[in-house]
């Protein structure tokens, strides 16, 4: 199984379109299974369903005052937002029947995000919790003391899935450094849409287990993804920068 690791975010729309073209690929034939990792830049991506909203220009002009760059993707969901703090995996495979597999899909990259989690010592669960941001019922949340509170659930990987014709595109995001100005930003694009949420619930890995970084995280997910990739008969990932 072919794993890229890009080294360099090319920013919002280019990190998006790089996606789309590893898709093309593999559904045309010319590549097998690719597991793509990167640290995004600063970026809130909306859903179609957020663009019909009569506040979604405002949005976008909270997201460019805030330093993020705004994006519209395929799929549905609500606004997310992401940034170097964060780890974003592409999971693309070719598939006959990619509409089959859909919500197993879900439950198992969610499970494969909590046992990585479970090696940084961090207990998670897969389910959506009450007010957090694009909400999801596979969205990964831990509970725990927090820098600012005695005990709270955050919100810290949500996902999203792309089906075409002979192929599938899995996407999480996993939310571990510097979660503040994630929910800052959130906080303006919600109002904006005159959308509810709980901004407590937009936390980090760092902030139940202090001094986690992004390479500590993509060690661990790299490791139940090499597992994932033997188990199925892709054999090891096999890294190729780019």
């Amino acid at each position: 199984m072919k794993l890229i690791r890009q080294r360099e975010s090319l920013g919002a729309q280019q990190d998006y379109q790089a996606g789309d073209n590893i898709l093309r690929a593999v559904r045309s034939g010319a590549a097998g299974p690719v597991l793509r990792i990167y640290q995004p830049r600063p970026t809130v991506a909306f859903g179609r369903r957020d663009e019909l909203l009569p506040g979604f220009a405002a949005a976008e002009r909270a997201v460019q005052r805030a330093g993020f760059t705004p994006l519209v993707r395929k799929v549905g969901g609500r606004a997310a937002a992401y940034h170097r703090g964060c780890l974003v995996i592409d999971h693309i495979e070719p598939d006959p029947d990619p509409k089959a597999g859909i919500r197993e899909r879900y439950r198992l990259f969610a499970d494969m995000v909590v046992a990585a989690m479970e090696e940084l010592d961090v207990p998670a669960e897969v389910g959506e919790i009450p007010g957090e941001y694009c909400p999801g019922e596979h969205s990964v949340h831990a509970t725990g003391r927090t820098i600012s509170s005695a005990s709270e659930t955050i919100k810290l990987a949500g996902s999203a899935q792309r089906i075409v014709q002979g192929a599938w595109y899995f996407s999480t995001v996993v939310v571990v450094e510097q979660a503040e100005p994630l929910r800052s930003v959130l906080t303006d694009v919600y109002r904006c849409l005159g959308l509810q949420w709980s901004p407590s619930t937009a936390g980090a890995v760092e902030d139940l287990r202090p001094g986690t970084r992004v390479s500590d995280v993509e060690a661990a997910l790299r490791k139940v993804y090499g597992m994932y990739a033997r188990h199925m008969g892709h054999g090891s990932l096999q890294e190729q920068a780019f």
